[in-house]
């Protein structure tokens, strides 16, 4: 299957490179350039791409608001996020707006590459270089004052092997590794990820790490 990628930066030169990048790997199509916000949903709605990989920082409407139009109008589309920052506040509104996951613009052209097919293949994907001092930065900020929240109940759903998957998910861990630091078959683990996003009402990890932040797991 070809996956269908719509790149949307207001660089042009930036979007240049990764379509010449996209454009050498195999099974990826650059299906059309987005230069602001407004255009990236407007392209979304007419081209149908499979993977969008968005910058957070455009004029018009910025990739917070294109994400969370794309996601609230039902298009398949995923969204990939690219950050240029570590503590990038933008990252974390995101993901609540509903994007899959994100990388750093340093991430290698591989790492871009694989991050893509892992979307379009309908997981979710977050870079482990900044999940933790990232998400719980920000999570805390906003869950600040409160005894307890929904999140946290629908965590009491969980099993103890569950909630230690979901912590290790949230820190950025992929089901390989998480199988082998817990000495137990791929398989199962993605069996208990599949529980997991069930049982807390998820629609990918991305959102489970959300939930899971909030929720005070971490």
């Amino acid at each position: 299957m070809t996956v269908r990628v719509l790149l949307a930066d207001d660089d042009a030169l930036l979007r240049a490179g990764v379509a010449v990048v996209l454009g050498t790997a195999e099974g990826i199509e650059v299906a059309g350039e987005a230069a602001d916000g407004l255009q990236a949903v407007a392209l979304c709605r007419s081209l149908g791409p499979d993977v969008v990989v968005m910058d957070v920082r455009m004029p018009g409407i910025d990739g917070i608001e294109a994400t969370r139009r794309i996601v609230a109008a039902g298009f398949p589309t995923r969204v990939l996020v690219l950050t240029t920052f570590h503590h990038d506040e933008y990252v974390w509104g995101a993901l609540q707006a509903g994007a899959s996951g994100f990388l750093l613009k340093r991430a290698s052209p591989e790492r871009l590459i694989d991050a893509i097919h892992t979307l379009a293949s309908g997981d979710a994907l977050i870079d482990p270089a900044v999940t933790r001092e990232l998400v719980g930065q920000f999570v805390t900020r906003s869950s600040a004052g409160r005894t307890e929240s929904p999140e946290s109940r629908r965590l009491a759903q969980l099993t103890g092997r569950e909630r230690e998957v979901l912590k290790l998910v949230a820190e950025g861990y992929s089901n390989a590794e998480i199988a082998d630091l817990l000495t137990i078959a791929e398989s199962t683990i993605k069996t208990h990820v599949k529980r997991i996003l069930a049982k807390i009402d998820a629609r990918d990890r991305a959102q489970a790490v959300v939930v899971a932040y909030r929720g005070g797991l971490m």
